[in-house]
């Protein structure tokens, strides 16, 4: 699902490049993902996300994609020539990735799933193209955060098919991933990383 404009406003902020800052410092302290490693981002947005992995990361291939072309256009505007050199950015969609089977040794979504309708089939998508120990890094809102009574006036988000906590975290398991440490409150989001059993 593409953003609207109040989304577009809210991921392009400022501030939101800080916070993914924050939390991919509290991912890289309890994983280890060896540099030169295979890396999947799905909903790149402007690619402040995608400056982050590939500092902290130092992966030898990073794919960056989002749904949406003017996102891409905009992550192509928005890092230096340097930083972007290596990071393949395209247009795709979360529940058909265009990658083979176990080829990738970690995917990071900076709240993706639940912008997507059948999140459940992203899910299994980001699963497969994993590797056998492959690491899902995530962060994820609740309905409660983004279909209160304000929110769901002026941001753009499925209203069927959503999940909390124990929705994710049982349809993860399903999926082939086990679930390593998170933070999370259960009623608004939750930061963490799976690994692909």
């Amino acid at each position: 699902m593409k953003l609207n404009w109040a989304e577009r406003l809210a991921v392009n902020n400022p501030i939101r490049p800080l916070q993914q800052h924050l939390e991919i410092r509290w991912l890289k302290k309890r994983v280890i993902l060896k540099p030169g490693a295979r890396i999947l981002e799905v909903g790149c947005g402007r690619g402040a996300g995608s400056d982050l992995i590939k500092t902290e990361f130092r992966p030898g291939v990073l794919h960056a994609m989002d749904l949406d072309i003017r996102m891409i256009q905009k992550a192509r505007k928005y890092l230096t020539p340097e930083v972007s050199a290596g990071i393949s950015f395209f247009v795709g969609d979360a529940i058909h990735l265009p990658s083979r089977d176990d080829t990738m040794d970690a995917v990071f979504g900076f709240g993706v799933l639940h912008h997507i309708p059948d999140w459940q089939q992203a899910l299994a998508e980001i699963v497969r193209v994993l590797k056998k120990g492959g690491m899902y890094f995530f962060e994820e809102l609740y309905p409660s955060l983004y279909q209160n009574i304000i929110t769901r006036y002026i941001l753009l988000h499925p209203r069927e098919n959503r999940f909390h906590s124990r929705d994710l975290k049982q349809a993860m398991d399903r999926a082939g991933l086990e679930l390593g440490n998170c933070v999370e409150h259960e009623k608004l989001e939750i930061i963490g990383f799976a690994f692909k059993r």
